[in-house]
């Protein structure tokens, strides 16, 4: 049982990965780069300046806001996962870290209306460094004041569990929001659906 609930957001609470991955293909091509979506994958999960700094960009700064930009253009492609919203309304403590920054968060995040469920909220501008490294999870949870004991953090991505385990938390894979399964065999707890997580109250 646990008494805080930490979310990852895209793949987990937002299945917004074709819009993340459309938008990503369409700046590089504008750059000249032609890469197919299934090379660009790498880039779910980890902050948009850093999965920029693998491709021969000059003025990464601009191009992460041009693909912000061309990723609300996708934005009807986003939808919430089905049963996130009655799960989050059930459980007692929430918090969520993410690797959008705080611009991606105020056109990415707040527009689907998931904030009102959460006590604590970290994003890529409030840390140096960041997932996988624990400074975000530990973070939250110095927000939601509890210990790593106290909390799972819930996500889709290696970059998820590798942050949970190094801030001494439990993991649990959203499934729905992961393809392969394979890398996950120490998550702690292994979703089929959101409200799979009432069961950990």
């Amino acid at each position: 049982m646990y008494k805080a609930f930490i979310f990852d957001i895209d793949g987990t609470m937002l299945d917004n990965e074709g819009a993340v991955l459309h938008s990503l293909q369409a700046l590089l091509a504008e750059k000249g780069i032609e890469a197919e979506q299934d090379d660009l994958r790498f880039a779910l999960g980890i902050p948009g300046d850093k999965a920029l700094a693998k491709f021969p960009i000059e003025d990464r700064e601009r191009a992460l806001d041009e693909w912000i930009e061309k990723e609300l253009a996708f934005m009807e492609e986003i939808t919430v996962f089905p049963m996130i919203e009655e799960t989050l309304r059930e459980l007692p403590l929430c918090g969520v870290v993410s690797s959008k920054n705080q611009f991606e968060m105020e056109h990415g995040f707040y527009p689907f209306g998931l904030a009102k469920y959460f006590d604590g909220i970290v994003c890529a501008s409030d840390t140096e460094l960041h997932k996988p490294n624990p400074d975000p999870l530990l973070k939250c949870m110095e927000l939601l004041q509890v210990s790593p004991e106290e909390a799972v953090y819930i996500g889709d991505s290696i970059y998820d569990m590798q942050c949970a385990h190094a801030a001494g938390a439990d993991f649990a894979l959203a499934s729905w929001g992961a393809r392969d399964h394979t890398p996950f065999k120490e998550a702690e707890i292994i979703l089929k659906k959101p409200t799979d997580l009432l069961e950990y109250r």
